[in-house]
């Protein structure tokens, strides 16, 4: 597709949003950029997910349905 957009009108590839400070109450507020980039709106609920090598991954839920399905589909096969 032209201008290195995929089928969504989102560039491929990884992005820098910018930084986020921790507040008092462990609250961090993502960019702007990256809440209209994900379309991430007021209320929406994101999974926090956390490894110690690799970090945290903050991710919509939704993004997870299909791996949770085939888990599950996996579990009753055995």
């Amino acid at each position: 597709m032209a201008g290195g957009k995929h089928i969504l009108g989102k560039p491929k590839g990884p992005h820098i949003f910018g930084t986020a400070k921790v507040g008092d109450r462990g609250q961090i507020v993502i960019p702007k950029e990256a809440r209209s980039f994900f379309g991430i709106e007021p209320g929406d609920t994101l999974l926090i997910l956390g490894d110690a090598e690799s970090g945290l991954i903050v991710s919509k839920p939704e993004v997870l349905d299909e791996v949770a399905a085939q888990i599950v589909n996996n579990m009753k096969k055995d």
